[in-house]
């Protein structure tokens, strides 16, 4: 490695300029290679095509400059201190790897001038070759940061190349949103309608209706939508997948040893499924130790515990078999391990097995809080999440389980670190399985609407996520965090948000024209459909009796582009 001696000013110059001021920086919306976390020999070295820019000492200096992190987590003989702008999202990235010992995580911290630390990313680093730290910050206040490597290792040896930290305002960052969701929540379809003789059918009109969009913003529900024909009314004219808050977890179905009570849980499924709103089952089990029923806590015998358990996951996995989309099996099992030290380290990985052996068709998640919402978070970090999720597939006989990830996001009232999500999404994607925002909520506070438009944006643009449920409601339904309706069912300002977004990802009827099929050879005849099941009908003016119609599905597995071919015997 190559050291350099030539002064704290230019030094920092040279940072502040390389780091904030270039217009070539890593992408963070680069979905191409964002979901990949493999451990490379040797970091790209193309700027233009990477977009990477070089932390070196001069502009005549190799690319490949490897800068040590010393004890304190500072890059050695270089200062870090940079100037952030209030509400402007910083994304930062870089290199790093270990110059010894076993795989460790790595992460990124910018601290104020007041010591405030913020956590703004990690990754886990391996012996001699490179990983990609993706992260960020959007400050709270204007001022000056100095920039810190943190690993759970004290003595780490750590090197870091090619930092890079771009910075976009809210309206660059939503075109970036913008330009991403025509990518992976779109594909471009044509139609082709032609007669036998392969000719262009001149004036054909294709009408299209969306009837199941793929990408689904669903909403928790609780006992009281028994209660409330409104409530009743508000949900289904809405919401096209739910969970339940606590209707079907262990200490609401068996309250007493032995006495099984499923009522409530029933009868919401039973309105879920007259209204086709598909049902996410919360939760098998909960490994924190408070949560479990009263009677189970004053167990002391292991092969008690393990009996009772055992029960408890063959009766609700086989009342509610074929019935669900998906299932939280160990609830918060990286904050909790109440089961493993009851039954021994592997037992959320033996709990899964069951449930897999139990109902092999349902997708079964590892769900976990402060995932994305809390950079600062210590126990279920992506990287631990995506560890815990690794863990339970390798166990013997779960590795054909339909594995998804569950980010709770339960957010503090003040603005989100949106660049931070974005990199522990990336994370939690790479395992290349489904995440869903699971349990979305923030408290009130003066701009919550607006927060939580850009959580749900940035979500939504991201590619590893498949949907999500928030935790909300009408008044009536007693969520007091997000309530979307008062008492009489106007709809509040945050309610406005999600019913803005509900329509926008929903390709409504009227948002898609009439076309007339001119000349199948012609670009512009291309229309950009969201995701999801159509019902299409081809018919013509000039042609008496023609109509026929067809079941469509877009996919992005289809592709960017597909071609709809239409024959008209005529």
């Amino acid at each position: 490695m190559k050291n350099f001696n030539n002064g704290f000013f230019p030094s920092m110059l040279f940072l502040l300029i390389c780091l904030v001021y270039s217009g070539l920086a890593n992408d963070p919306f680069s979905h191409s290679h964002s979901l990949k976390t493999e451990c490379i020999m040797k970091p790209p070295r193309s700027i233009v095509e990477q977009e990477l820019i070089l932390l070196s000492h001069s502009d005549e200096d190799d690319s490949d400059q490897e800068w040590e992190i010393d004890e304190n987590g500072a890059i050695r003989e270089m200062a870090q201190r940079i100037q952030l702008q209030q509400r402007i999202i910083y994304s930062f990235s870089a290199w790093v790897k270990l110059r010894g010992g076993n795989d460790k995580k790595v992460g990124i911290v910018f601290r104020s001038e007041s010591e405030r630390l913020v956590h703004g990313g990690e990754v886990r680093a391996k012996q001699g070759c490179w990983s990609l730290l993706k992260g960020g910050i959007v400050p709270n206040v204007s001022g000056p940061v100095d920039i810190f490597f943190k690993s759970e290792d004290r003595e780490a040896k750590i090197s870091v190349t090619k930092l890079s930290l771009k910075q976009f305002s809210k309206k660059e960052w939503k075109l970036k949103q913008d330009q991403l969701i025509e990518k992976i929540r779109k594909n471009k379809v044509r139609f082709e309608v032609t007669y036998n003789n392969k000719t262009a059918v001149k004036d054909a009109v294709i009408s299209l209706k969306q009837t199941k969009p793929f990408f689904l913003l669903g909403c928790a529900m609780n006992f009281r939508i028994l209660q409330s024909e409104g409530y009743r009314k508000w949900f289904a004219s809405r919401f096209a997948i739910t969970s339940f808050t606590n209707e079907m977890k262990w200490y609401t179905t068996e309250k007493v040893r032995g006495q099984e009570n499923y009522t409530a849980a029933d009868s919401m499924l039973k309105f879920a499924e007259e209204n086709d709103i598909l049902v996410r089952g919360h939760t098998v089990l909960w490994d924190d130790p408070k949560m479990q029923p009263s009677w189970v806590e004053n167990i002391k015998d292991p092969e008690d515990v393990r009996n009772v358990t055992l029960n408890r996951i063959n009766s609700v996995m086989k009342r509610y078999k074929g019935k669900l989309t998906g299932w939280d099996v160990v609830n918060e099992n990286l904050h909790w391990d109440y089961f493993e030290k009851m039954l021994g380290v592997n037992a959320s990985s033996r709990f899964y097995n069951l449930a897999y052996k139990l109902d092999p068709d349902v997708t079964l998640f590892v769900n976990e809080y402060n995932t994305i919402e809390n950079p600062g978070e210590v126990t279920a970090t992506p990287v631990k999440v995506k560890d815990k999720m690794e863990e339970i597939l390798a166990y013997q006989g779960n590795e054909n389980i339909k594995g998804a990830i569950g980010a709770q996001g339960h957010f503090s009232p003040i603005q989100p670190n949106l660049a931070y999500m974005r990199s522990a999404l990336d994370t939690l994607g790479s395992l290349g399985l489904p995440v869903w925002i699971t349990e979305l909520d923030m408290p009130k506070c003066p701009n919550q609407a607006k927060y939580i438009e850009e959580i749900l944006r940035e979500v939504y643009s991201h590619p590893a996520v498949e949907g999500i449920i928030i935790f909300a409601g009408p008044e009536v339904s007693g969520f007091d965090k997000l309530t979307l309706a008062d008492k009489d069912f106007n709809i509040t300002e945050t309610g406005d948000v999600i019913d803005k977004l509900l329509k926008e990802w929903h390709q409504k009827t009227s948002d898609i024209p009439n076309i007339f099929m001119v000349d199948h050879e012609n670009e512009e005849e291309d229309v950009s459909l969201l995701h999801g099941l159509y019902n299409v009908n081809v018919s013509h003016p000039q042609i008496k009796n023609f109509s026929t119609s067809l079941r469509l599905e877009v996919t992005k597995e289809m592709g960017p582009r597909q071609v709809v071919r239409v024959v008209i015997n005529a």
